[in-house]
């Protein structure tokens, strides 16, 4: 007989602590808590910020539950202090998504790092608090698609960590490794709180805010605005859709066997299949790419259209497998997956509803 499938408890008698709401995985995060009745004590920088937070205090005033706001920063050591107080379940999502950035220690390193060592300490200052749910990421397993080759069998896992990013090189990925390792040697020097993770590939899917921005998105744009109809670089990655992603975090917040990292993604897919599942969806009158350029040419010209497109990047990236295990989000979480293809044109068309791409 089949292993039974693993149920959240919801015990809504408690608060809920989600930093970072305003982001792109915490609002659907914050949509399932509200969904389920909970009260969700929601971390921002700014509550006075009318526009960023609309989005979330119309959840507020649809759904069961209830959504109370405070004011915490990254930086600000002790800030999330008031915001953690009665909660049983802390969700950090919190951390900077770019990959263009002048700095990469102080726009990416120091707030993923010093949040999470800010979010865990405070979390280890109170007393109510009996899980932690950190936001990590697949950057944090492996820095570029050639490592994966390196992994046991081929296969990238929860046992896997990233050990080629650096400030110099996949910034981004180097932010997430050490921010998660950070995590885990404040958890494991206590007893009191379990730490899960949830390592998601690329993120995909429609925001809840009117008009939703982070790199998935701009990638999304690019599709549609002209920028890839010469073609797409030779590129396949693990993907998700963000309401898996976000149901991945309930699961791991609220199974009582829930423990550890998870990898988390739907499929396997290419740039190619995504603009296949664009055409298919919205038709040819879009300038969506055609065909896959060959990375000797994205090696080229790449680094001259796009600083993030490095050749070392290209190199370790472009034309390289990807090969990963979402068993045990499966098997210990009872995640069930969407197909990609849905996060991809739900994506499109709410880029669409918001005027961010139009027909040229």
């Amino acid at each position: 007989m089949p292993e039974p499938i693993p149920q959240p408890v919801y015990n809504t008698s408690a608060p809920v602590l989600v930093t970072g709401a305003t982001g792109f995985v915490a609002g659907w995060l914050v949509k399932r808590l509200l969904e389920e009745g909970f009260t969700v004590y929601a971390a921002v920088r700014d509550p006075g910020n009318e526009e960023k937070i609309a989005h979330l205090k119309k959840l507020d005033a649809g759904l069961p539950g209830s959504i109370v706001f405070f004011r915490s920063d990254l930086l600000d050591e002790g800030s999330y202090a008031e915001a953690m107080q009665g909660c049983r379940v802390v969700f950090h999502t919190a951390s900077p998504f770019t990959a263009r950035v002048d700095d990469p220690q102080r726009q990416l390193v120091d707030p993923a790092v010093k949040g999470t060592r800010n979010v865990l300490n405070t979390a280890n200052a109170t007393e109510s608090v009996e899980r932690v749910v950190v936001t990590s990421s697949c950057a944090a397993i492996f820095g570029d698609t050639a490592d994966i080759a390196d992994a046991p069998g081929g296969v990238i896992t929860e046992d896997v960590w990233n050990t080629s990013s650096s400030l110099d090189h996949q910034a981004y990925s180097y932010s997430k490794t050490v921010a998660e390792r950070a995590a885990w040697e404040i958890a494991d020097a206590q007893a009191r709180w379990r730490l899960v993770t949830v390592n998601p590939a690329f993120v995909l899917g429609p925001g809840l805010a009117d008009r939703p921005s982070s790199e998935s998105f701009n990638l999304i744009r690019q599709f549609g605005d002209g920028t890839l109809k010469a073609g797409v670089p030779p590129f396949e990655i693990g993907m998700v859709d963000v309401r898996d992603v976000a149901e991945a975090h309930m699961r791991a917040g609220f199974v009582p066997e829930a423990e550890r990292r998870h990898i988390v993604f739907s499929e396997v897919r290419t740039l190619m299949d995504m603009s296949e599942a664009l055409q298919a969806q919205f038709g040819d009158g879009w300038p969506f790419p055609k065909r896959v350029m060959p990375k000797w040419l994205v090696w080229l010209v790449g680094p001259l259209a796009d600083k993030a497109f490095t050749r070392p990047m290209i190199a370790k990236n472009m034309g390289h497998a990807w090969r990963g295990d979402n068993s045990k989000s499966k098997r210990a979480l009872g995640l069930e997956y969407g197909p990609v293809e849905t996060a991809v044109t739900d994506m499109f068309q709410q880029m669409i509803d918001a005027g961010a791409v139009s027909k040229p």
